[in-house]
């Protein structure tokens, strides 16, 4: 009474029965639905497809659509290193915007009046391990559209918003990704500058850059690092954020030129987007 006749009802029929084959497992049916070729389809739409299948009814491409909130915090830190991929455990309290907790807690008969910030290997947890207060979720997630814990929520909404580009350029938890992210360019990546700027897009991308966006990506290089080596205290103050300590082995004018070329990258469109 409220949708469509499927498609393909004999593919129901079929993941039905196989459902119950398996005993009813539940990570076992995800898996055989996000492995599947139909799944792993791209998102790119061609002229062909258009005419043959508009709406996607056919399943003619794979899905586009943005990452929720958590992942996003979490391909930042995966790309970079420093997540901790430990599985279980109390939650932790990453970075959060000094005074907000505060200001919307209230009643002394309350708990959690105030925010302590977790330290160490806790502030690099996955974002399911974060803690939430109804009143006050975590501000970076909420801005990607995660809902607060007042009411029930079946299916997320997504919206775009400047507000978005300024949690990925400012946020301490992506300026921190971004640094440690260079370190890795400049320790793993290879000895000049078009190796390096390869290896921070495909880590963050999965796929190589073109031609094109390495030229991009070397002209913003070589002007930040020219910037940064006549104001060393800008570069110092870039590199200071976060808790994890920067190697001191590098350049930091070079460090402070990559780990701004890591940040632009970690705001692309792409980067946030399954494709």
């Amino acid at each position: 009474m409220q949708g469509e006749t499927p498609v393909r009802p004999a593919l129901l029929d079929w993941l039905a029965t196989e459902f119950i084959r398996t005993g009813w497992g539940i990570r076992g049916m995800q898996r055989l639905i996000v492995t599947s070729a139909t799944y792993r389809q791209s998102s790119r739409m061609t002229a062909a497809l258009m005419e043959k299948d508009p709406e996607n009814r056919l399943l003619a491409r794979g899905p586009r659509v943005r990452l929720p909130a958590e992942m996003i915090r979490d391909t930042a830190l995966a790309a970079s290193g420093l997540l901790n991929d430990a599985i279980g455990g109390p939650s932790v309290l990453p970075y959060q915007p000094k005074g907000l907790w505060e200001e919307l807690a209230f009643g002394d008969g309350f708990s959690g009046q105030s925010y302590e910030q977790s330290h160490g290997r806790d502030l690099y947890r996955r974002g399911m391990y974060t803690l939430w207060k109804r009143t006050a979720p975590p501000a970076s997630l909420s801005t990607f559209d995660a809902p607060d814990r007042e009411k029930c929520t079946a299916r997320r909404a997504q919206t775009n918003t400047p507000l978005q580009a300024l949690v990925l350029l400012n946020d301490p938890t992506f300026v921190e990704a971004s640094r440690a992210l260079a370190q890795r360019a400049l320790l793993e990546g290879g000895r000049d500058s078009k190796s390096r700027l390869a290896y921070v897009f495909r880590l963050v991308t999965a796929r190589k850059p073109s031609g094109k966006e390495i030229k991009v990506l070397r002209t913003l290089l070589d002007g930040r690092r020219k910037a940064f080596r006549q104001d060393r205290q800008a570069a110092l103050k870039l590199l200071g954020v976060g808790e994890s300590r920067r190697d001191n082995r590098l350049d930091v004018a070079e460090l402070a030129a990559y780990t701004t070329v890591a940040s632009v990258i970690f705001n692309l469109d792409e980067t946030i987007t399954k494709q």
